[in-house]
């Protein structure tokens, strides 16, 4: 239980740093040299002692969403479990609170983004529940073929059970999966090429866009919620991809935070090279991403 809780404090600390990593990344292929590796922390620190501005059309819910989607990540970070390290939290079953704990962020930001009466950020949350209509299901398809792969019912069961033994039968399977997460991992959290996080074309924002008419602390448990979903499917990503079992708790550690830098490389590499998609061509990116999740469980299930 004490390493569970040390891997939950780490997570929370390191999730800014992974955004760091990425924009760095971006600079380096752009030939820039860009903003510090702690440049989030900086930006974090700076709206917590900002005041906070609320329209007179707004209600409570504005101010109850990104505490909402804050907390929704907290719980979903303490179902993970790194590795050979358990979750500080787990039960039969609890994969599914995982999944939805996104979707409960999610419903918070949308339901304070559609309480400003802005007909422009009701736009973003559109986008935003359409996006996730489609990747939600390819998820919910991934975690049935880890459990299908594992015979386990708990996270904290499945990723330890991923261990060598098992990638010689079902090696393609979990390949096909760390793809689709992949995939998944760039929608849910509106990264190039479903979405650009830096963008400032009105027309084209999707995240963003929701979450204009918040500021100082409330902006930065936005900030600060987006960057530990983005840690968290990127754990899960590393969790699926590494054989587990012959690790002790320090290698698991150890591995896992290679395997996040390496994804945040990855994230960092595939924005740099690709352009954002047209918005008619995501459904085209997540039916792939569905067609890997639905042939890695075919396989298994064979």
């Amino acid at each position: 239980m004490t390493a569970a809780v040390c891997c939950w404090f780490l997570s929370l600390a390191l999730a800014p740093l992974f955004l760091g990593i990425i924009n760095r990344t971006k600079a380096f292929f752009a030939g820039r040299h860009g903003v510090p590796w702690c440049q989030v922390y900086f930006d974090l620190w700076k709206l917590l002692h900002k005041g906070v501005v609320c329209s007179r059309t707004t209600t409570w819910v504005f101010r109850l969403g990104p505490m909402l989607g804050l907390a929704a990540m907290l719980g979903a970070a303490a179902l993970l479990p790194w590795g050979a390290i358990p979750a500080g939290v787990a039960f039969t079953g609890d994969m599914i609170l995982f999944a939805y704990a996104f979707a409960l962020a999610r419903f918070g930001t949308v339901l304070a983004a559609l309480d400003t009466g802005s007909s422009f950020e009701g736009m973003g949350a559109s986008r935003e529940i359409w996006i996730s209509v489609l990747a939600e299901p390819v998820f919910f398809v991934c975690l049935g073929t880890l459990v299908a792969v594992t015979h386990q019912g708990s996270l904290s069961g499945v990723i330890p059970a991923l261990n060598p033994q098992v990638w010689p039968k079902a090696g393609l399977s979990l390949v096909l999966l760390g793809g689709a997460l992949f995939l998944v991992l760039l929608a849910e959290n509106a990264r190039i090429p479903v979405d650009d996080p830096n963008t400032h074309l009105e027309l084209t924002m999707i995240h963003e866009v929701m979450v204009l008419d918040h500021a100082g602390p409330d902006l930065a448990f936005i900030v600060y919620g987006a960057g530990l979903k983005l840690w968290v499917l990127a754990a899960l990503l590393v969790n699926v991809l590494v054989p587990w079992k012959p690790l002790s708790p320090w290698g698991s550690g150890a591995v896992m935070l290679a395997g996040m830098l390496g994804v945040a490389l990855a994230v960092g590499i595939t924005e740099s090279v690709m352009a954002r998609l047209r918005l008619r061509r995501i459904p085209q990116m997540l039916l792939i991403a569905g067609g890997f999740a639905a042939l890695a469980l075919i396989l298994t299930l064979r």
